[in-house]
C-alpha cells in the first residue's frame, strides 16, 4: 500500500478491525519509509448492481452518491459524518443483499429517506424535497403534514384509536 505522505510502497499494518457495519475491515498503517501512519480500509468486492432510473436508464450502484446527497441534506444539522456513513453502510447492505441485479432508484431513495427520518426531521424533508421534487408549497406541506401526524402518533399511541 502507497504511503499518502512520502508516496514509498512498503508500510506494515499496527491494526485490523471491522468496521461497524462489518461491511469492511478497517486496517491502520505505518510507513516503513518516513514512520507515519495512514487508514485503509478493505472491501469485499461486490458484483455491480445496476440502479434503474426515473427515466428507465440504468447505471452502476454508486454509494458515493447517496453520501453527496445526504451531506447536503445534513448541512447545518446535527447529523455527524459517522451518522451519515451509518446510513450509506445500511442502504448498501439493504441494496447487495437483496440479491437483485437491478433496483430503482425510487427504492434506494425510500431505504435512505426511512434511515435520515430515524436521525434528522429537518435533513429528512431537505432530502425529501429533492428527492420527490417538490413542484410547489402544497406538496412540501404534505409532506410536513405527516411528519406532524407521525410525531402525534408516536407521542400517544392510544389517542387516535376509536
Amino acid at each position: 500500500m502507497r504511503c499518502q505522505y512520502c508516496g514509498y510502497m512498503d508500510s506494515r499494518v499496527i491494526d485490523s478491525r471491522p468496521t461497524e457495519e462489518s461491511t469492511s475491515i478497517r486496517r491502520r498503517r505505518e510507513c516503513m519509509r518516513c514512520g507515519r501512519r495512514f487508514t485503509t480500509y478493505e472491501k469485499i468486492e461486490m458484483t455491480p448492481v445496476m440502479v434503474v432510473k426515473k427515466d428507465m436508464r440504468r447505471e452502476v450502484f454508486a454509494p458515493e452518491k447517496i453520501k453527496i446527497g445526504l451531506m447536503l441534506a445534513c448541512q447545518k444539522r446535527p447529523v455527524s459524518v459517522k451518522e451519515i456513513d451509518a446510513i450509506v453502510e445500511k442502504v448498501e447492505k439493504a441494496v447487495y443483499s437483496s440479491g437483485e441485479d437491478e433496483i430503482s432508484s425510487r427504492r434506494i431513495g425510500e431505504l435512505v429517506m426511512e434511515e435520515l427520518k430515524k436521525r434528522d426531521e429537518v435533513a429528512y424533508v431537505r432530502f425529501a424535497s429533492v428527492y420527490r421534487q417538490f413542484t410547489d408549497v402544497g406538496s412540501f406541506m404534505e409532506e410536513l403534514n405527516k411528519l406532524v401526524i407521525e410525531n402525534k402518533l408516536r407521542a400517544d399511541p392510544g389517542e387516535n384509536k376509536p
